[in-house]
Formats: C-alpha cells, structure tokens, sequence
C-alpha cells in the first residue's frame, strides 16, 4: 500500500513544518484529497492513525477535504465537476476533456502548539 510511505512523508512534513515554528506538538492535520490522486481515503487514514502513534503526530487528528473532479471539456467549452472517477463531459458526453482539479493530494493546514 503506498498509503503507508505517503503518511510517512506527510508526518516528516509536519515535524519540519513544526520544528520551522519551535513546536513540539500537532494537534490537527488538514489535506486535500483528490478523488483522482490515486490515494484512497480510508487506507490512508489508517496509516495516519498507526504511524502517528509516535512522536510529533501522536495526538493529532487528519482532516481530509476530499476534492471532486473538475474538468473542461474540450469539444463544448464548458466545465464540470463530477463527484466521481468519471471523465466524459455532463453537457455534451464527450471523453475529450482536460482534467483542471482533483488529482492533488495537498498539505493544507497544521495546527502546532508549543508545550
């Protein structure tokens, strides 16, 4: 599972960005989660949950803002989210279509505290 080395990147992230304000303690993990990032939401938060268990992350909580599609479609102009892996326009079923947003998995927000 590649939950597991994303969660341990995401943690290294956090202790750089909390050692960077001279915290010792997260309290509150927040990330944009594609849809289409490949990444699938449960899985990673188990990870979260079992690699915390040590150091910095140990009490922290993962909030994932799951992020839908969003594509342009190429034949008719027009743009359209889709709360799905589905890549054919709404208004016109083309498949030509450009994918401009949900395939992102983002660091959004810490909460740090200085104990």
């Amino acid at each position: 599972m590649h939950e597991y080395s994303i969660v341990t990147a995401l943690i290294e992230e956090c202790e750089k960005f909390a050692q960077q304000n001279n915290a010792n303690k997260v309290t509150r993990v927040s990330i944009k989660l594609g849809i289409l990032s490949g990444v699938e939401p449960s899985l990673l938060k188990t990870a979260f949950e079992t690699f915390k268990l040590e150091g910095i992350c140990a009490e922290a909580t993962l909030e994932m803002n799951i992020q839908p599609l969003v594509i342009c479609c190429l034949s008719c102009n027009k743009e359209s989210i889709h709360d799905q892996r589905n890549i054919v326009c709404i208004h016109c079923q083309s498949t030509d279509t450009k994918v401009l947003d949900g395939e992102d998995m983002m660091l959004m927000q810490l909460e740090l505290e200085q104990v």
